[in-house]
């Protein structure tokens, strides 16, 4: 198993930071190895949504079931998730200054015949690498909406 945790500031509130996150269809616009979500069932949002991500980080495609453990609105979605790559995540967000503390953590198992360990410790730079720049994005995107709507009044 293998542990990855990525952290980034953003500077905008949490509420506003949940308000994007917890729209689980969004995140193929920030997350640059999510192709598509697709979610199974009516329910979108919440504990038990359940979900069919097609993912690819460079030449390598899987399509993740993920289903969501755990939702406290305005601080935690967690996911466990089945596919190539098993294991559980946990977005968390908290107040950091005048922003949003952003922590993206996951524990990933390969399969034995993928490699296992040695394929975790070989993936897991590259992983920290695509996750470090989705979290970019993210900020990215939040931090300019907020600056055009502050324009806007101003």
């Amino acid at each position: 198993m293998s542990r990855i945790t990525v952290i980034v500031d953003i500077a905008v509130p949490p509420d506003v930071v949940w308000e994007d996150v917890s729209d689980l269809s969004s995140h193929v616009e920030w997350m640059a190895d999510a192709e598509s979500i697709e979610f199974i069932g009516s329910t979108t949002s919440g504990v038990g949504t359940r979900m069919r991500v097609e993912t690819k980080v460079g030449p390598l495609r899987t399509t993740d079931l993920m289903t969501v453990t755990s939702w406290q609105p305005g601080r935690t979605i967690g996911v466990e998730h089945t596919g190539l790559v098993t294991g559980a995540g946990e977005f968390s967000l908290g107040p950091h200054g005048d922003g949003t503390r952003f922590v993206w953590s996951e524990d990933l198992t390969f399969p034995w015949w993928l490699g296992g360990p040695i394929t975790a410790w070989l993936a897991k730079p590259v992983l920290v690498w695509v996750w470090r720049r989705n979290l970019e994005r993210l900020k990215r995107r939040l931090e300019r909406r907020r600056g055009n709507s502050a324009s806007r009044r101003g």
